[in-house]
């Protein structure tokens, strides 16, 4: 099949969510005048090496945020956010914290999820997080469309469980695996692996 995304693709869901898969999820927790926030994005990848940099977008907006939703707004406030890496016995936890509450309301409270202070940011993070990247944010991109935003930063800080590494690498399959989005309502756990050499 052929179609043009405005001209609508006949199904009865929408396969671009389901395209590009699996993608990561980056579980961005932030901070702002309202209080603290948490919530994951299935828009989200690492974007360079040195310095380390990640990045994640945003799309569409709450009433109660002008023109985007909270984790953008609170980052365009403080100007920090943290990535969390959610492994598989995280799901849960991850998909409670999607939940649409009100601005101010924190979803580490309303999911019930264990949170520690960052180190080198003013900013939570999930405590059993696999791994949680703190980061500066370096530029908010508008994307083309209405309420789209790609969210930049640096860095500055990594916390990796104890349990992750494994023989030296970040391994999080005994916590259940790399938590990854496939669309519609699908996701998987990547337990799985096999390596490759690049051509020399």
């Amino acid at each position: 099949m052929f179609y043009r995304p405005e001209a609508g693709h006949g199904l009865p869901h929408n396969p671009f969510n389901a395209l590009v898969a699996p993608r990561p999820i980056g579980w961005i927790s932030t901070r702002g005048r309202r209080g603290d926030n948490l919530a994951p994005y299935s828009f989200f990848n690492a974007v360079a090496y040195v310095p380390p940099q990640v990045m994640f977008a945003s799309t569409g907006a709450k009433a109660d945020r002008l023109g985007t939703k909270d984790s953008v707004a609170q980052i365009t406030e403080t100007g920090v956010f943290c990535v969390n890496i959610a492994s598989g016995d995280m799901r849960d936890a991850m998909n409670a914290s999607s939940a649409p509450l009100p601005a101010g309301q924190s979803e580490f409270q309303a999911a019930g999820i264990e949170a520690v202070e960052c180190e080198t940011i003013e900013c939570l993070r999930v405590a059993r997080a696999a791994a949680s990247l703190e980061c500066r944010m370096t530029q908010i991109v508008p994307l083309a469309g209405q309420s789209n935003f790609a969210v930049f930063g640096v860095v500055t800080g990594i916390h990796i469980r104890d349990d992750c590494i494994v023989e030296g690498r970040f391994d999080p399959r005994a916590a259940g695996g790399w938590l990854s989005r496939l669309g519609y309502k699908d996701y998987a756990a990547v337990t799985e692996l096999f390596e490759m050499d690049r051509p020399t």
